[in-house]
């Protein structure tokens, strides 16, 4: 055990400054070596570490975020970035490396020391979709990321035209069955999560809809809007936004549960659809070899981020839900949620353009 200690002692500097404790100036290798095994020793090393290295370190942390300025994982990410940056007393910088399906984010978070300096904010779409839609990724994230922890959770919304005759999802449903082929639906793209999230519902509930794909959500809207496309599964507070207009209509929510700021839309479960949902997530991911103690140390911090108040009504206004989980619980999520998406791009053999 000390040999491996000896060698392998670099992670309890913690994630905030220098591995050693001293300049060459002061005590030998060996002596400051013996002094955090002991420390690790008596059980306190990794939060001393951590809390020592914070204070004699400004060095700020990187947090890349797969998208363009502007979208909404970057409105989200920046709310992320400030809170910890308020709690951990370290700068949060936000860098945007949008392309590849998340691969040019992923690939910057990998080739960075895995320090706990880097984080990549990650979504349902860079972790579970892409992976099994691209495949000359960079790198593999099954194997060169560790998942920290959930950050947020965020529903979809079925919406109509609302010219069509259908008020309830078992009204659109037997309106499919009855006319297969005429419901169209648009989405963001092909592979996007408005088309796999219907591409799930048309298996599911075993209807026919033709797939209008978009570059981007903003144009789907725009042809929604215009009647030139039936229906589109939308993130529930651009969905919302547009049912304002009053000429969409909403149908039912993707998540578990029934929304706060919409709480008269049944779930799909709830309008007949068992076995049904589509939860959009973002969560955060370090580097592979990142020691535990770093992961440990950022996953409390995101879980107090989540208990706080103003932090989860600043989601909350921006229709997600804050949330967290346990490295490992949010390992099991995302692989159960690669599967699930796994099963439906081979079902519908979809193809990215």
């Amino acid at each position: 055990m000390w040999a491996a200690f000896v060698h392998g002692h670099n992670g309890l500097g913690g994630i905030f400054g220098p591995t050693y404790l001293f300049d060459k100036t002061g005590v030998s290798m060996f002596l400051r070596r013996l002094f955090l095994f002991t420390l690790w020793f008596a059980g306190v090393g990794a939060g001393a570490g951590l809390a020592l290295a914070q204070s004699v370190s400004n060095k700020p942390i990187r947090l890349i975020v797969p998208f363009a300025v502007g979208g909404s994982s970057d409105v989200m990410a920046r709310g992320l970035a400030k809170q910890l940056s308020d709690q951990m007393g370290a700068q949060v910088i936000v860098e945007n490396r949008p392309g590849g399906g998340g691969g040019l984010a992923m690939e910057s978070v990998v080739k960075s020391p895995a320090d706990g300096h880097t984080l990549l904010y990650g979504t349902i779409g860079t972790n579970s979709v892409a992976p099994v839609l691209f495949k000359n990724l960079p790198v593999d994230p099954t194997k060169d990321l560790l998942p920290v922890s959930l950050l947020a959770l965020n529903p979809s919304v079925l919406i109509v035209n609302a010219a069509l005759p259908i008020h309830t999802l078992s009204e659109l449903i037997a309106y499919a069955r009855a006319n297969p082929g005429k419901l169209s639906y648009a989405s963001a793209g092909n592979g996007s999560i408005s088309h796999l999230a219907s591409e799930l519902l048309k298996t599911t509930a075993q209807i026919d809809m033709l797939h209008i794909p978009y570059k981007g959500g903003g144009a789907a809207s725009s042809d929604l809007l215009a009647g030139n496309v039936s229906m589109m599964i939308e993130t529930i507070t651009n969905a919302m936004t547009l049912v304002k207009t009053g000429k969409v209509r909403a149908i039912a929510n993707s998540g578990s549960k029934r929304w706060p700021t919409a709480p008269e839309l049944p779930t799909f479960a709830e309008a007949g659809l068992a076995g049904y949902q589509v939860d959009s997530w973002t969560g955060l991911f370090v580097a592979a070899g990142t020691p535990k103690p770093i992961v440990d140390r950022l996953n409390a911090e995101l879980v107090k981020a989540a208990r706080d108040p103003v932090y989860r009504n600043a989601m909350n206004n921006i229709g997600v839900e804050a949330a967290s989980s346990s490295p490992e619980a949010f390992a099991s999520f995302v692989n159960a949620e690669m599967n699930k998406w796994a099963r439906v791009v081979q079902i519908t053999n979809t193809k990215v353009d």
